[in-house]
C-alpha cells in the first residue's frame, strides 16, 4: 500500500505532516468478453456464483472492507444465517450496523453494536485500525453520537473519545490514520458552522480549522489522494467557485485545487446529475453517477485524481450507486438498461435491468454511438463492458424499488449490499459475496430455458443433415462449447464454438455427414470452460 503524505492543520496554528494511504484496490468499441475463463490480456471477473452470506432484513447502504472483514451500515434491525427466512430462530438483533467475513460470509459476533437510526456511509482508516460510520443516528449503544462514530478494528469496540457532533445527517467519509473529513447536509460541527464539509481529529473528534464549502447542495461522497481531498455531490459550487457534482481541496488549507474535467452536467431544474460515490485506485479515482431526470448523465467515469483530467466516461443509462476497483476490473452496483455507448446491451421494451456490472478499469476505444442526452462529452473514450452478469432482484424496502447500492471486496472476493431479496433466483437478502476463480464453485453455467430445441433438416441430393439451433448465454463465461448429440448418444458427432450474451444469441449450424441409414434426432449439449453443461430437447426426426 503506498504511503501518501497529506499535510493538516492542528489548531490555529500551522501545519503538521500526517500519513495516509490510497483505498484499497484490492477504434470502435466492443464488450471486451472478459469473464472467469477470458481470453489471454483481458482481465478476469470473479464468478457469478452467490456466496452463502448471512442476510439482512431491510436495506445496506454502504460498505468497506478491513482485512477479510466487511463492515456494513443501512437501515435494518435482524441479520439471520444464509438459507433462512426473514423470522427465523436463528434471527439477531443488528442495528443498523454489523461485520462479515468475506471469506465465509459469517457474522462476527464480537462486532455487535446499535445505531439508533440508519447509517448512510462506513469508511476506513488507511492503516486498518478505525472504521467510521456516518449517518443519521445520534446514540451509539445507547451513548451520544451525533452522526458520526469509530470502531477499532482490532477489538471491535465503540471509540467512545471520539465524539464530534454533527447538527445534521453525514453522507460521506473520507479519513487519514489522523483525521476524518466528513460531508452531508450540515451546517454546525461541535458548534461551529461548518457548510456541508468539516474535518476532525481522529484522537477526539476536535474540530480542525479546514472549512471548504459545498454551496448550495448535499455532499454524498469523499476521497483522499495525497494532498487533495475529492469531493462528489449534488452541488454546483465549490468554495463559490462553479463545480458541478466533483471538484478537489487542499487537505490542509481546503482551498480549491485543479480539476479540469466535466463528467457531471449543470443542473436544469429538477433534472440533474450527481456523484454518489468515489473510490481511489492507484493514480485514478473511480466515480458513480444517478441522473435525476429521463436519460440524465447516470454512468461511471474515471480522472486523473492529481487534475481532474477525464480518462473514460461511459454513458450507460441506469443511475449508479457504488464503484470498487479489483484489479483492472471495475464493479459497479446501478440499474443500467441501456450500454450501447460501449457497444453492448441496447435499450429494451420493456424496460430490462441490469443491477450489477463489470468493466475495464482502462479505456478500450471510443464512443461511437450517438452523445448522450445532457452529457457534457461526446466520442470520449470508454472502457469495455466485462462478461459478468449475476442478476439481483429488485427490492422494496427503501420504495426505491433498486437492488444493490454499495460494493466494496479483496483481491480474492467481491461483496455487494443493498435492499435485493434474491440473487440468481435464490433467495439472498441485502448481502452477498462472489469469488475470483480459485476460491468460487463454479457453478454458474449455460442458461437451460435459453437454449433453443434443435432443429433438423435432410437434404436428399447429399443426403447429409444440418442440424441448427438457437445458442444460449452463460452469466459469467462468454465463450460456450456446443457439442451434438444424435439420438440417444452422449458422445458427440460434432462440436461448435461460440460466443454470446443475453443480447447476441446467435443461430448455430452442424451439418452431420455419416449418419447411418434410418431416422435420426439431434440433441445439443452445452458446456462452459468449466464442463458446466446443459442439455436441449431432442429435434424433429429426419
Amino acid at each position: 500500500m503506498r504511503a501518501l503524505v497529506l499535510p493538516r492543520r492542528t489548531g490555529r496554528n500551522g501545519l503538521l505532516a500526517v500519513t495516509a494511504s490510497a483505498a484499497l484496490i484490492g477504434a470502435s468499441v466492443s464488450p471486451a468478453g472478459a469473464d472467469t475463463a477470458p481470453p489471454q490480456g483481458t482481465p478476469p471477473t470473479v464468478s457469478a456464483d452467490a456466496l452463502p452470506t448471512w442476510q439482512v432484513n431491510g436495506v445496506v447502504w454502504s460498505m468497506t472492507t478491513v482485512g477479510n472483514t466487511v463492515y456494513a451500515t443501512g437501515n435494518f434491525t435482524k441479520a439471520r444465517p444464509p438459507g433462512t427466512a426473514a423470522g427465523s430462530a436463528k434471527e439477531v438483533a443488528r442495528n443498523n450496523i454489523l461485520a462479515f467475513d468475506i471469506r465465509t460470509g459469517n457474522l462476527i459476533t464480537s462486532f455487535n453494536h446499535s445505531l439508533n437510526g440508519q447509517g448512510l456511509r462506513i469508511a476506513r482508516s488507511p492503516d486498518g485500525k478505525r472504521v467510521y460510520v456516518g449517518g443519521e443516528f445520534t446514540k451509539v449503544d445507547g451513548q451520544d453520537h451525533s452522526r458520526l462514530a469509530a470502531f477499532d478494528t482490532a477489538t471491535g469496540k465503540l471509540v467512545t473519545a471520539f465524539k464530534p457532533k454533527v447538527s445534521n445527517k453525514v453522507r460521506a467519509i473520507a479519513a487519514t490514520n489522523n483525521w476524518v473529513f466528513f460531508g452531508g447536509n450540515f451546517f454546525n460541527v461541535n458548534g461551529k458552522s461548518r457548510t456541508r464539509l468539516a474535518s476532525v481529529k481522529a484522537a477526539d473528534g476536535a474540530l480542525s480549522e479546514w472549512r471548504p464549502t459545498a454551496d448550495d447542495d448535499e455532499v454524498m461522497a469523499m476521497a483522499i489522494s495525497g494532498s487533495r481531498v475529492l469531493i462528489g455531490g449534488k452541488f454546483q459550487k465549490l468554495n463559490g467557485t462553479a463545480k458541478v457534482g466533483i471538484g478537489a481541496v487542499n487537505g490542509s488549507t481546503g482551498a480549491m485545487l485543479p480539476w479540469s474535467s466535466r463528467p457531471i452536467p449543470t443542473r436544469q431544474g429538477e433534472r440533474f446529475s450527481y456523484v454518489t460515490d468515489l473510490f481511489v485506485s492507484g493514480e485514478n479515482v473511480y466515480g458513480t453517477a444517478n441522473g435525476e431526470g429521463h436519460h440524465w448523465f447516470d454512468g461511471r467515469f474515471t480522472a486523473k485524481a492529481a487534475t481532474g483530467e477525464l480518462v473514460w466516461l461511459d454513458n450507460c443509462y441506469g443511475a449508479s450507486y457504488g464503484v470498487y476497483v479489483q484489479g483492472q476490473s471495475v464493479y459497479s452496483v446501478s440499474h443500467a438498461h441501456d450500454c450501447s455507448s460501449l457497444g453492448a446491451f441496447p435499450e429494451t421494451e420493456p424496460t430490462t435491468w441490469h443491477r450489477a456490472l463489470a468493466e475495464t478499469s482502462y479505456a478500450t476505444g471510443e464512443d461511437k454511438a450517438p452523445p448522450g442526452s445532457n452529457s457534457n462529452y461526446r466520442n470520449q473514450p470508454v472502457p469495455s463492458l466485462l462478461h459478468w452478469f449475476p442478476t439481483l432482484a429488485m427490492g422494496s424496502f427503501t420504495k426505491q424499488y433498486q437492488a444493490a447500492w454499495a460494493v466494496t471486496g479483496t483481491s480474492q472476493y467481491v461483496a455487494m449490499g443493498g435492499e435485493f431479496p434474491r440473487v440468481n433466483g435464490v433467495n439472498q437478502q441485502g448481502l452477498v459475496r462472489f469469488a475470483v476463480k480459485a476460491s468460487a464453485p463454479n457453478k454458474s453455467g449455460p442458461l437451460k430455458a435459453e437454449l433453443g430445441t434443435p432443429k433438423a433438416v435432410r437434404n436428399a441430393v447429399s443426403k447429409q443433415t444440418t442440424v441448427s439451433w438457437k445458442t444460449t448465454w452463460d452469466m459469467d463465461n462468454k465463450n460456450l462449447t456446443y457439442e451434438v448429440l444424435r439420438d440417444n448418444g452422449t458422445t458427440p458427432i460434432g462440436t461448435v464454438k461460440r460466443d454470446s450474451n443475453f443480447w447476441t444469441m446467435p443461430t448455430a449450424t452442424f451439418t452431420d455427414t455419416s449418419a447411418p441409414a434410418g431416422k435420426h434426432t439431434y440433441r445439443i449439449r452445452v458446456k462452459d470452460p468449466f464442463g458446466i453443461a446443459v442439455t436441449s430437447a431432442a429435434s424433429n426426426s429426419v
